[in-house]
């Protein structure tokens, strides 16, 4: 019953924050659409905000799950890493990640590096740079430090996309000065 209610709410919320932005969303709309009483969602978020959280958690663990995919199904670990970058800035492009991740999100929430999600971003990045570096196919880095980079790079660059005039086109500058940056970590082409 809890998980029902809490999945509703999310459900409920995640739809109206993507149509009609975090600030337009009414608490009572999308409650009733959840078929609940505000009660319930501040039992179970505490506040809007709280709500937000948990929506940009549960889309999160979606971008996470395909990013996942994208590094599984690469043939090379150096591709994979490419791959799940580029395929990171593309993500800023969909409009629900774009409103909901990149312009509500940080708005609300304030600065997303420190939110919880990209810690595991960070490691994720760090293993990667660990496994290149032993394959011999990146510079013998610090790879805390440059997985930090690597994220902060990111997630800039998902930021400027989401508020940009035109995010085509900067997704595409986003992908090619990403693709130069990183081609300066590899030893040599294999």
């Amino acid at each position: 019953m809890i998980l029902e209610t809490r999945a509703k709410l999310i459900k409920a919320a995640r739809e109206s924050f993507a149509t009609q932005g975090f600030a337009q969303s009414s608490m009572d709309v999308l409650t009733a659409q959840a078929g609940l009483t505000r009660g319930a969602l501040y039992h179970h978020f505490g506040d809007k905000k709280g709500l937000l959280e948990a929506v940009i958690a549960q889309i999160d663990a979606e971008m996470t799950a395909r990013l996942t995919a994208i590094v599984d199904e690469a043939k090379t670990t150096w591709d994979g890493f490419i791959d799940e970058s580029i395929a990171y800035i593309k993500m800023a492009l969909e409009p629900e990640i774009q409103r909901i991740v990149f312009l509500d999100g940080p708005a609300v929430l304030g600065d997303p590096s420190r939110w919880p999600s990209q810690n595991s971003c960070i490691m994720s990045t760090q293993r990667s740079i660990e496994k290149l570096i032993a394959e011999k196919t990146v510079r013998p880095v610090d790879a805390p430090a440059t997985a930090r980079l690597i994220m902060g790079a990111l997630l800039g660059a998902s930021l400027w996309i989401a508020s940009a005039e035109d995010p085509h086109e900067a997704s595409q500058k986003a992908i090619d000065g990403f693709l130069a940056l990183a081609s300066g970590l590899r030893l040599a082409a294999v």
